[in-house]
């Protein structure tokens, strides 16, 4: 057994990962309800910040005026102990807020995200102790306080760094939110229980032998049920990326992620029209001037594969043509083929970042559509210039890229802004608002293009014949919902891609401006 001053140092290292730890899974746990926005992560990383700034404080104080190893393990015990308890009061709260979500009853969803970051405000504070307190403890001599200090800082440091990576890339895709708080707050109680042990004797750890029970049994009985009660849902899982959920609705499969705004993919296999935006993908070549046959689409990638909902819309429509799928989380994947019978054998799914995998892919595309988004999100690096310029160099000479954004019902900046970006790569720009949603469809193509070009091959195709219904159902919608070209607006580039200042803007004056009536 270390001595009681080595044992600190360890003591300071686990301390300092679960501190990191436990900001990663509350965003997670908050996340699957509220979003992944720079809005919630602010929030939280925000006010944990001052949590530990007021456990350093009080941390500085409590050492000076109790010096003793008791006191300093005894704040970890129960660090540990409010750690695990922050999961099981926040289900049922989480789920009440993620119903609150789907109906979007912002004095339910307000309170239930105060009420979740308020519970961190113990464990946080307690564990903001940890390093004042170990400084105190470990200090001999005045002469020793600077190296002493750095050493405890920098082991807290180093625990902080494992906490980071620890919860993301493996405890919660393998065991879960839930089971990840319980996890670290385990690792904690044992260290601080082994710590009194070590220093003062088993007397002094008996009054704290119900603690690894009382944990053992939220493990076994304390988090009960699913994560969210939504109507219809028949799986969720987490991932490193994403909360994951999958409903069944009148005999259709929606797949969801997060807080879910959007619907991601839809499958149905008796059905291949949703009238969404995935069949609005397959519109794309007809921007070309006509006559344009879909023989002459050979080829197309798909950055944001979710479940495969516009692969299998496309392989109906053009056959089995190659389609290069680019879908970041593995887990979806999963979810895809089993739930959504994503198993075309044209499909070639590619788990990568779908701007580092374009960037990388040896092949040119007829059609590239982007539908990377969390709503309203995009990812900033997927709307710049010079991610354009990727896409512009993989597609044909007759390529289009198609970009699904949201929008709300009278503010248009993100959509001028992306259209703005995409003019300074490519020569045509085309919208269309897709009916009865917050999602419009923006078309950029590589040869100068009028919107007329659509309706001369709609008309083409129509006296053809033979051609699939749901192509010609998805020029229709498209003809009939073309916008007017956009205002010159910012143009993003990846230094400066401003573009959750747009989103979230837009988000508040929706939600400010008395609005929610047209989501009813």
């Amino acid at each position: 057994m270390p001595k009681p001053e080595k044992f600190l140092y360890l003591t300071v290292f686990f301390s300092g990962m679960a501190s990191l730890a436990i900001e990663m899974a509350a965003s997670r746990l908050l996340g699957n309800v509220f979003g992944t926005s720079n809005l919630v992560w602010a929030s939280i990383i925000g006010l944990i910040l001052i949590y530990l700034t007021i456990g350093y404080f009080l941390g500085g104080k409590w050492a000076d005026r109790h010096p003793s190893y008791r006191v300093f393990y005894t704040i970890l015990i129960w660090a540990a102990l409010t750690i695990a308890l922050v999961p099981v009061i926040a289900h049922p709260v989480l789920r009440l807020a993620a119903d609150a979500f789907d109906e979007l009853q912002l004095g339910i969803l307000f309170g239930s995200f105060l009420s979740v970051i308020i519970l961190l405000v113990i464990p946080i504070t307690l564990l903001g102790t940890a390093s004042p307190f170990a400084i105190r403890l470990a200090v001999q001599d005045n002469h020793s306080v600077g190296s002493i200090s750095g050493r405890i800082y920098a082991i807290s440091t180093l625990g902080s760094f494992i906490g980071t990576f620890l919860p993301v890339l493996i405890l919660i895709p393998t065991i879960g939110t839930n089971y990840t708080f319980l996890t670290f707050s385990g690792l904690l109680l044992v260290v601080a229980l082994i710590g009194l042990w070590q220093t003062l004797g088993w007397k002094a750890v008996l009054p704290y032998i119900w603690t690894p029970l009382f944990i053992a049994a939220l493990f076994i009985w304390g988090i009960e049920g699913s994560n969210k009660t939504t109507k219809g849902q028949i799986y969720e899982t987490e991932s490193a990326y994403n909360y994951i959920q999958v409903l069944e609705q009148a005999g259709y499969r929606k797949l969801r992620l997060n807080e879910g705004q959007g619907i991601h993919s839809i499958y149905n296999p008796q059905e291949l029209n949703y009238n969404g935006p995935w069949e609005q993908v397959s519109v794309a070549p007809f921007f070309n001037s006509a006559p344009y046959n879909p023989e002459q689409v050979k080829s197309m990638a798909i950055v944001g594969l979710a479940a495969g909902t516009t692969a299998r819309q496309a392989t109906a429509i053009y056959g089995p043509i190659p389609i290069d799928g680019f879908e970041i989380d593995p887990k979806i994947v999963e979810v895809g083929r089993r739930f959504f019978d994503m198993n075309e054998l044209n499909l070639n799914v590619i788990v990568q970042d779908g701007r580092w995998g374009l960037a990388h892919s040896t092949h040119r595309y007829q059609v590239i559509s982007v539908d990377a988004y969390r709503p309203p999100y995009i990812p900033p690096q997927m709307t710049t210039r010079e991610f354009f310029e990727i896409a512009r160099q993989h597609l044909t000479d007759d390529g289009v890229v198609v970009i699904n954004v949201g929008r709300a019902p009278n503010d248009r900046k993100l959509i001028d802004a992306l259209s703005s970006t995409l003019l300074t790569v490519f020569p045509s720009v085309h919208i269309m608002d897709i009916p009865n949603s917050f999602n419009s469809v923006i078309y950029a193509t590589v040869q100068p293009t009028q919107d007329s070009n659509l309706v001369s091959n709609y008309a083409y195709l129509t006296a053809k014949g033979n051609i699939h219904p749901l192509l010609l159902a998805s020029m229709q919608l498209a003809i009939a919902n073309l916008q007017p070209p956009p205002k010159t607006d910012i143009i993003f580039t990846d230094d400066l891609a401003p573009i959750e200042w747009i989103t979230n803007n837009m988000v508040l004056k929706f939600l400010l401006t008395d609005k929610l009536e047209t989501l009813q």
